[in-house]
């Protein structure tokens, strides 16, 4: 059986299971694709690849004996470089934590992903310590579009995005605070989960806003982002933000009937400040499922700027002493943003947090007569790489700060989202599928079924 790039976790791991293919195959064909492609793309900063054959050596050897394999045997995966890594040292991104001692233990999501039989082939580029929405890394440089190589993969989790869009590998992990799943996610052209907060542990992974971290899978089809979800489930007390809810499944829900479910698009905030194609992306989606109706998110402007304020703030207070001894390792333009953190005064973050409270207690309250939320995931597609400036409703903005500009709002309340990417010309741009807390099943249902209906799917990359 010929090993395709572009092939699905589930196609994987179901040639493996059946022995059309075997793990160690997949896995040298993914690291011969990684070592040819990663110079152009940047995606990876630390390669596992001989822990990787020889995790693929023993699942062979398991289904040669006749053993159970798990759902993902032989899927090759990689990760964010804020998720420790045994034997590695968790970057996040960054200058200062290449001084830490390598870890002794990996994060609980990859002790999960491999109980379920994926194979870990390295760890990822990202924007540094978190705090970035273009992809671009002053220290081990950007990481790429795999549409366009000249422009950004998006952040924070870029090499997430170029790794799975540049079918390096059809499942990374990485973390999203204000947007960074979502955003490479849309400009890489693929599927990615922020799950609702305190879905997934975040044991062992580098911090950066405690309050709005989440963790979650891209990857190039829905089913692939359902198992890899339901592989990572579950409580873990090395997390205590980690819900104790108890595993509940969503892959065997995909094919279930969306017919019943309300669905409106966002307003209001959510349509302003867009470029035409993701106006046009929103349509597509929206008229696939029927939706007309149009309802407003009361106060999400506000809320970004709350969400502003909180991870500023948090940040600033993670970092202090790191600023205060080693101020010219960070990216400047990171470390500018935290000093500001730094001192923004207490009464700020006051009202910031009451207002959390408010704005999440409306926005529940809106859940009680609509299922799903559409809106897009980002204002425009990929900008090149080191474009400062675009002008958004005839007004020049920054482009590093204005890019999440519809993401933050939601994840400042932590509400599940699905990211889709319709493939527009000449580039693809995701919208955002929203749902009320611990309802990914319905996020992933109407992922799934948009994806049957061909509205929405992870493009080939083309950039390289």
């Amino acid at each position: 059986m010929t090993i395709d790039p572009e092939m699905t976790a589930a196609e994987i791991a179901a040639a493996i299971a059946t022995k059309k293919l075997t793990a160690f195959e997949v896995t040298e064909a993914a690291l011969a694709r990684i070592t040819r492609y990663n110079g152009l793309l940047g995606a990876f900063t630390d390669f596992t690849f001989r822990r990787a054959r020889a995790k693929a050596l023993a699942i062979d050897a398991d289904i040669a004996d006749g053993k159970q394999v798990g759902p993902l045997a032989g899927v090759p995966f990689a990760v964010k470089n804020l998720f420790d890594v045994a034997g590695l040292r968790t970057y996040a991104g960054s200058k200062i934590n290449r001084d830490l001692p390598k870890a002794k233990r990996d994060a609980t999501l990859i002790e999960r992903m491999e109980a379920a039989g994926a194979v870990l082939v390295g760890a990822l580029n990202m924007g540094e310590y978190a705090y970035d929405f273009t992809g671009e890394n002053v220290h081990d440089g950007p990481s790429c579009n795999p549409h366009d190589i000249d422009r950004m993969s998006g952040g924070s989790s870029g090499g997430s995005g170029s790794a799975v869009g540049g079918a390096l590998v059809p499942i990374a992990l990485g973390s999203d605070t204000n947007g960074s799943i979502r955003v490479p996610s849309s400009f890489c052209g693929i599927f990615g989960l922020k799950p609702t907060y305190g879905r997934l542990s975040r044991a062992r992974s580098f911090p950066f806003v405690a309050s709005l971290d989440h963790v979650g899978p891209l990857a190039r089809s829905v089913t692939d982002l359902a198992l890899a979800y339901d592989a990572m489930q579950g409580p873990d007390a090395d997390d205590a933000a980690c819900t104790t809810r108890g595993v509940e499944p969503v892959t065997p829900l995909l094919g279930e009937s969306i017919a019943g479910l309300r669905v409106a698009i966002a307003g209001g905030h959510f349509q302003k400040n867009v470029f035409p194609e993701a106006v046009e992306a929103v349509s597509r989606v929206a008229k696939a499922l029927g939706a007309t109706r149009v309802v407003d998110v009361p106060e999400a402007s506000r809320a970004r700027a709350a969400a502003y304020v909180i991870t500023t703030t948090e940040g600033a207070s993670l970092h202090l002493d790191r600023l205060r001894k080693r101020p010219n390792d960070f990216d400047p333009a990171v470390r500018d943003r935290l000093i500001a953190g730094a001192m923004v005064p207490a009464s700020l973050v006051d009202r910031a947090q009451k207002f959390r409270r408010w704005y999440r207690a409306q926005v529940m309250e809106l859940f009680r007569s609509v299922d799903v939320l559409l809106a897009p995931a980002t204002p425009c597609t990929a900008p090149k790489l080191g474009q400062v400036n675009f002008t958004l409703d005839g007004v020049e903005l920054p482009v590093r700060a204005n890019i999440g500009i519809h993401t933050q709002p939601i994840s400042f309340i932590g509400l599940p989202v699905v990211a889709v990417p319709v493939p527009l010309e000449p580039l693809p741009i995701g919208v955002q599928i929203i749902t009320a807390p611990w309802r990914e099943d319905i996020a992933l249902r109407v992922a799934h079924a948009l994806e049957r209906m061909g509205v929405v799917s992870a493009p080939s990359p083309r950039g390289f």
